[in-house]
């Protein structure tokens, strides 16, 4: 369990409704920015970020803006693939057990590099060159094997965005279940963990399934 709780921290489904509007004001323009405007006195605030996101390091993915939040509003990991490795896992661990931050998301994008170096490894038997890119995409691949030899030979556009949305949705659910502390939060109704995709051709988010059933107005 949490070593603190904040009452005060916003309920999953609270969160998952403020970054959707977030998102929409970006795709409307209507974003301020004015969250990103540098502030001194934060080094002396603690930090209570209302998000915790797993997103992928592609440049073109920028997690505070895409949805329109500022210095302190969101807690981001990023890795390429937004694989789920010890070191993303502690990191999140120690977000919602110290700042009691109530929403996890796993936020994939279309046409992801990692994606796409995995596929080719699939499809070709050879992985990269480079043992620590393919750390990375020996992650990815039990995740989307099955279905990648199942589709054909051809890395096709949607080939790869269904790995991707599939490669999200495992990520998310080792998180519920591979981390001991965040299973307990699962299950208490302490935080929710949910997957989502950003279209670089749109800069839609889009989450796949809401909150889990019992995650919503928990108040525990």
């Amino acid at each position: 369990m949490p070593s603190t709780w904040d009452p005060n921290a916003l309920p999953p489904d609270r969160a998952l409704a403020r970054l959707a509007e977030g998102n929409r004001r970006f795709l409307s323009q209507g974003a301020t920015g004015g969250n990103r405007t540098f502030r001194a006195d934060l080094a002396e605030q603690a930090q209570r970020p209302f998000a915790i996101v797993l997103g992928c390091s592609d440049s073109r993915t920028p997690v505070e803006i895409l949805f329109d939040e500022g210095f302190g509003d969101l807690f981001v990991v990023r890795i390429a693939g937004h694989v789920v490795a010890p070191s993303v896992v502690g990191s999140i661990e120690f977000a919602a057990s110290q700042f009691g931050t109530r929403l996890v998301v796993v936020l994939g994008h279309t046409r992801c590099g990692a994606i796409a170096a995995t596929v080719k490894a699939i499809q070709s038997g050879d992985g990269p060159e480079s043992k620590n890119i393919r750390a990375i995409t020996d992650r990815i691949a039990p995740n989307i094997e099955a279905f990648v030899r199942a589709g054909g030979p051809d890395a096709n556009v949607g080939l790869l965005h269904e790995s991707m949305r599939i490669n999200v949705r495992t990520c998310a659910n080792h998180l519920r279940h591979s981390s001991r502390l965040l299973e307990e939060l699962v299950l208490t109704g302490r935080i929710a963990i949910v997957g989502a995709e950003y279209e670089l051709e749109t800069g839609r988010v889009n989450f796949f399934d809401g909150l889990p059933s019992g995650a919503a107005n928990s108040e525990k």
